[in-house]
């Protein structure tokens, strides 16, 4: 439980916020107070809450016991205290909850990455349809989709895609998409009605700014060629597409979407800045959760995360044992939010656990 001496330390925090930011100062220093103080006016505003109501039941406690009181206001007052205690644990949670240590990169746009795993020409059309499954949850959310790159099978299905998707809480939502999703229908190709399973994966990662991660312009090698489209094509006759090599860590990134090769090898430095972000934030989440057993979104690109079944219309979140019989809806992107907000959820009562056993 949090105590007053918390909830004291919040709020003397959020004044001396309000008295610096009241006083002016250096624009660097106030960008960063200003987004301390919008951080912590909600928290502040839930502990304020928390404590008003403990005032509460206390002064109602006090009615109670106080042997003078009218026996109709002792009464007015236990109901009262009654539904002020029922209210308390819910709003004491929901206080632990916004103190919880918070993710540096939730705040962050993100990059989605999407490829077809096995399962051959039917792999790839289930990676087409993940792909659309998160633009459309994009624009349900009004977040700006854009493709950076994609490769595409000859059934119209994808070999892989690069996406860039920003807006407000992009990772924060989409950061427990990360790993193995696998699909179960028969193929249209299928002619006895098998059921087949496939796969594809799917990797989101925070975009970096540069002064997140510093890139050595000679650990470089860069690369140009042709675009090519699906069967192996060219799709333009200039050398426009880009392959960045990242010398020290081997990680290869390449992008031919656009007709410009600047615009290319911009794209490209963008996904290369946020896989080595993100190859730096599993090291530290790593030695981080060690000691854990399980972590939900741990981020682990080879672990099985979903079941996308046709035949029985079910979606199966194996991390957190979630069915929903609506695979028509998560493939539109309408029943995301269902899902997403369970594995938060979940999350948050993993690191309140977690709180509860190192306090």
């Amino acid at each position: 439980m949090i105590g007053e001496e918390q909830i004291d330390g919040i709020l003397k925090r959020l004044a001396e916020l309000e008295a610096t930011m009241a006083e002016g100062g250096a624009s660097d220093d106030f960008v960063r107070l200003s987004k301390e103080y919008a951080e912590l006016s909600p928290v502040a505003k839930t502990a304020q809450a928390v404590r008003d109501l403990r005032m509460e039941i206390a002064d109602l406690g006090g009615m109670v016991a106080d042997p003078d009181s009218d026996a109709e206001m002792r009464a007015l007052a236990t109901e009262e205290m009654a539904a002020a205690r029922e209210r308390l644990p819910a709003l004491e949670n929901a206080l632990q909850i916004a103190i919880l240590p918070k993710d540096a990169a939730d705040t962050k746009n993100a990059i989605l990455e999407v490829r077809a795993g096995t399962g051959g020409d039917e792999a790839a059309l289930f990676a087409a349809d993940l792909l659309r499954m998160y633009q459309r949850y994009a624009e349900i959310n009004g977040w700006k989709f854009e493709l950076m790159d994609m490769s595409g099978s000859d059934l119209g299905g994808i070999r892989d895609a690069v996406a860039s998707i920003t807006g407000r809480g992009v990772f924060a939502k989409l950061k427990f998409e990360s790993g193995v999703h696998r699909v179960q229908r028969v193929p249209e190709t299928e002619s006895q009605g098998r059921i087949h399973t496939s796969a594809a994966t799917v990797a989101v990662l925070p975009e970096a700014e540069e002064v997140d991660v510093e890139i050595n312009p000679s650990d470089l090698r860069v690369d140009t060629y042709r675009a090519q489209g699906a069967g192996g094509q060219h799709v333009n006759k200039t050398d426009s597409a880009i392959r960045i090599t990242h010398l020290p860590t081997g990680v290869v990134v390449q992008c031919q979407d656009n007709k410009s090769q600047h615009k290319n090898r911009a794209q490209a430095m963008k996904v290369l800045r946020a896989r080595l972000y993100d190859a730096e934030r599993q090291k530290v989440e790593g030695e981080r959760a060690s000691s854990r057993k399980e972590q939900v979104g741990s981020g682990d690109r080879s672990e099985r995360i979903r079941t996308y079944n046709f035949p029985q219309g079910r979606v199966t979140d194996h991390r957190i044992n979630l069915t929903l019989y609506k695979l028509e809806k998560m493939l539109s992107g309408e029943a995301v939010d269902e899902v997403v907000d369970a594995l938060i959820a979940d999350h948050q009562a993993s690191l309140l656990t977690d709180l509860e056993d190192h306090g």
